[in-house]
């Protein structure tokens, strides 16, 4: 017997799958497969919480499901108690830049900073509270009266990080600011820790401190959060980061190394277990991977780090522990009980109230693989819009059967809007003209 499901879930899973994206909300209605790469990082979130430390790849065609298994993983590591932040790499967000790109990706992290209480972002300043009253609490039960020091006691751990001290301060003048009901002072806090201050002189003016969260800090910004979570009663931190194939698409070679640097520094720092409780998940596509001219593999020191398990590729097999993940495509099976469920979340989990039968999945399934080949179910984004699209259809005009229709659906295949041969294009352009990577910049 199948659970009733909300009509709220219900809407964000069907308007959230038509548009592309994936739902914040009932992926425990969809989510099918992936049995084996789901318990490789739950023992990875379970690493994090014991206070070790984590850092993947997550590499699957463009379509192929990585931002909603990302999403999966998210939701099981705030239910083990882990505060997650996530976000989508964009030309104007970037790990590495001199223009604010690692600080505007830094301040939309921190504005997605969940917990298992407050999912949908901006878990912020219920953190901070959540940590000022805890020191409070055993400030007073030490028979401590001064909880400004009690707080800067606590963040003492952070003294030995860059910026540690001034992080310490700005989360004591949020506590002057919430104790005295100064909104001004206790925004000003909380400006300076989603990294919305661009200049060094409006924060000392504001807070008494001298650092901002600026382009060259953004790992080291991340790892004073770690201490801070911590230290409010939370087992970790996971950071999601998708899209990375947007730093493969940086036309200026130097600007692209920098990013890989950072990834670099942000991998050996993580795998060396020299700072507790944090973890790092990053999605991209296989070039983004591979490409030995613009992917990862064009620095030597991330091609050696990142290359595959050679046993295991010789056999054919997966290697579900090493830091890149290939997410296997859904087998035709997974697909499927994918639609079943599909339809499952359309009919409110009712039954009665099913729009097709399963005769017309396994037709559709035919349809798609006669439209656009095996790629209906490699990259299934689109063979699940259309689906949807069909069930829609069939609600509004009940009068209309499957069977009818079914043949009209269009059905294309889900490509990258920038492929690789877009980007080699750009690249002889380029040249053509003259153009070198080392001299775009260049001003007169």
């Amino acid at each position: 017997m199948t659970r009733p499901i909300k009509p709220k879930e219900r809407e964000t899973i069907i308007q959230s799958l038509k548009s592309g994206v994936v739902p914040r909300l009932g992926l425990q209605h969809i989510q099918v497969g992936r049995n084996e790469e789901l318990k490789s990082f739950i023992k990875d979130i379970d690493t994090i919480a014991d206070g070790g430390t984590s850092f993947r790849f997550v590499i699957g065609e463009y379509g192929s499901g990585k931002t909603f298994f990302m999403s999966l993983v998210r939701s099981i590591a705030l239910e083990k108690g882990l505060v997650t932040v996530h976000a989508d790499l964009s030309p104007s967000k970037r790990l590495h830049g001199s223009d604010g790109q690692a600080r505007l990706l830094f301040s939309e992290l921190i504005a997605s900073m969940s917990t298992r209480t407050k999912q949908d972002g901006n878990a912020l300043a219920n953190i901070l509270d959540k940590f000022v009253m805890q020191v409070k609490a055993d400030a007073e039960a030490s028979g401590q009266t001064n909880v400004e020091k009690a707080i800067m006691t606590s963040l003492s751990e952070l003294n030995d990080y860059t910026s540690g001290f001034s992080f310490a301060t700005v989360v004591m003048k949020y506590w002057q600011g919430y104790e005295a009901g100064n909104d001004t002072l206790k925004g000003n806090a909380l400006r300076w820790l989603r990294a919305e201050y661009t200049t060094r002189t409006d924060a000392y003016r504001e807070l008494g401190v001298r650092d901002i969260i600026s382009d060259n800090s953004f790992y080291d910004s991340l790892k004073l959060y770690s201490v801070l979570i911590r230290k409010a009663g939370y087992k970790g931190l996971l950071v999601c980061l998708d899209e990375m194939v947007n730093l493969y698409k940086i036309t200026n070679s130097v600007s692209r190394k920098a990013n890989y640097e950072q990834i670099l520094y942000m991998m050996n720092n993580t795998l060396q277990g020299t700072f507790p409780s944090i973890g790092f998940v990053m999605c991209g596509t296989p070039e983004f991977l591979t490409d030995s001219a613009r992917g990862l593999y064009s620095y030597d020191a991330l091609k050696t780090r990142l290359s595959e398990n050679a046993f295991v590729k010789q056999l054919g097999l997966i290697d579900y522990n090493s830091v890149v993940l290939r997410l296997a495509s859904l087998t035709k099976e997974e697909l499927f009980i994918l639609l079943k469920n599909l339809r499952n979340v359309f009919a409110f989990g009712d039954e009665s109230k099913y729009l097709v039968p399963d005769d017309a999945l396994v037709s559709y399934l035919h349809h798609c693989d006669t439209r656009i080949g095996e790629s209906y179910f490699r990259t299934p984004r689109t063979t699940i819009k259309s689906f949807l699209d069909l069930l829609s259809t069939l609600e509004q005009y009940p009068d209309v059967k499957w069977t009818d229709i079914l043949d009209k659906v269009e059905v294309v295949k889900d490509v990258e809007p920038t492929e690789v041969s877009e980007i080699l294009a750009e690249q002889k352009t380029e040249l053509d003209k003259g153009t070198e990577d080392e001299f775009a910049e260049f001003k007169m």
